[in-house]
């Protein structure tokens, strides 16, 4: 019986890495991730021009304003992207406007005309001949705004010490009243309410993929009749075991492709651009610093084994009711209906983690994160965030195996019956029968 388990499970497993579909959609993948993390390389060398600065020209018609304007944009700058802070230069023009806006034809740069308001104190024009980009529009707007407001104070004749008073940014210092919390966790509540959606992203995609997988080949094999000679050669229990573990191993090696081909794309950026590349390892670099920040790093000792213990359970629970539920339909339209509530559990799951910071100290998302299907991913998420801890994660797994254990021992048995079952009673009706035989 092994023998044929393993023949079964090789077989499914060469099926589709030998498959025109899967070669054709690596190949596709494998190039879109080289362009992506390639684009500004090649849009340079099809005429766009990342390399040279974008100039930015001020015409001061209020003759006192220069110099406030170029220091609170490169400030701003800086404070916004280190890395790119040298992108755009800012210079004072002594041409008219009209001789300026020749100069800028065909270019991406930008003139500035500041002037004297009797009723506002002062006014701006920004000329381009193209769209500006968003982040330069309103960084140059605040910097327009912040001048305004120092030029201002200057011209009130209000004291040097108390401009400079005025002028300097309020020192904040955050204080919780309860001992048990900290700042470093407050930050990692806001910036995993960024991050953790989209580094959950790829493991929800993978349930996905797995559920329509294994559900539609089971599917497929019913409607074609060719489950009947497979089922005469092997036993039903052999058959449905060998597909899971073929599709969840497929799944596996598709998702170290993918990061495999990640690596490439970014490696590529180094080896053809080092230049260009400097800013994407730059905010990298800064993602990290900012993650660490958080205390985040000192936690992964433990929760990424945890993690991976859940999602391998979770990949199990998922194939099992997928298979289980496929073997009882006997047409796409079926399989349609009953692969509908179990995306919407994993879409739920997705959400929850999503959105965990929000639900800071309830007891419902708690006892939502015990719950099989929807604690692969919510699980770690409050984990992380310290709303829940080890142990409530070790509740987490010990309901999946509980889980896993009663659908392979009793779905089984649905299996069994349905996998040749042409019955044209309604789905849920044949599953309840097959289920109490």
């Amino acid at each position: 019986m092994m023998n044929k388990f393993w023949y079964l499970t090789r077989y499914g497993l060469k099926k589709k890495f030998k498959s025109k579909s899967f070669i054709i959609s690596n190949i596709i993948i494998a190039l879109v991730l080289l362009v992506i993390f390639n684009i500004d390389s090649i849009i340079s060398f099809f005429g766009g021009d990342f390399e040279n600065d974008t100039k930015i020209y001020v015409i001061d018609n209020t003759n006192e304003s220069f110099d406030t304007l170029k220091t609170s944009f490169e400030s701003m700058k800086i404070s916004i992207n280190e890395s790119s802070a040298d992108n755009n230069k800012i210079y004072k023009s002594e041409k008219n406007i009209d001789d300026l806006k020749k100069d800028i034809e065909d270019t991406t740069d930008i003139i500035v005309e500041i002037n004297a308001d009797k009723d506002n104190y002062m006014s701006a024009n920004i000329i381009t001949e193209n769209y500006i980009d968003t982040l330069t529009y309103q960084t140059l707007i605040q910097a327009i705004n912040t001048t305004k407001y120092q030029q201002a104070l200057l011209n009130s004749n209000i004291d040097a010490n108390e401009l400079a008073k005025i002028s300097n940014p309020v020192n904040v210092e955050r204080i919780i009243l309860d001992e048990t919390k900290n700042t470093e966790e407050e930050n990692m509540n806001a910036i995993m309410g960024v991050v953790f959606p989209s580094i959950i992203l790829p493991f929800f995609m993978l349930i996905v993929l797995l559920v329509q997988m294994i559900g539609g080949e089971i599917n497929e094999e019913k409607t074609t009749r060719s489950m009947e000679v497979i089922i005469s050669n092997v036993s039903a229990k052999v058959h449905f075991f060998s597909k899971l573990l073929a599709n969840n191993l497929f799944v596996i090696i598709q998702t170290l492709l993918l990061f495999v081909y990640g690596l490439i794309g970014f490696f590529s950026r180094n080896l053809f651009n080092s230049g260009m590349s400097s800013d994407l390892t730059n905010s990298i670099s800064d993602a990290i610093d900012s993650l660490s920040k958080t205390g985040l790093f000192d936690k992964l000792y433990y929760v990424i084994p945890l993690t991976l213990i859940l999602l391998v359970l979770s990949f199990i629970a998922y194939s099992l009711i997928a298979g289980i539920l496929a073997s009882m339909t006997t047409n796409p339209e079926d399989f349609q209906h009953i692969q509908t509530p179990i995306m919407l559990i994993c879409f739920a799951s997705y959400y929850l983690a999503a959105m965990a910071s929000m639900f800071n100290g309830s007891l419902f998302i708690k006892v939502l994160s015990y719950i099989p299907l929807i604690s692969f991913l919510l699980s770690p998420s409050l984990l992380v965030i310290g709303q829940i801890g080890i142990i409530d994660v070790g509740i987490s797994i010990v309901l999946l195996l509980v889980f896993n254990y009663v659908f392979a021992k009793y779905g089984l048995k649905i299996y069994k019956v349905g996998i040749l079952n042409y019955s044209t009673d309604k789905m849920w009706k044949r599953i309840f029968k097959a289920a109490k035989m």
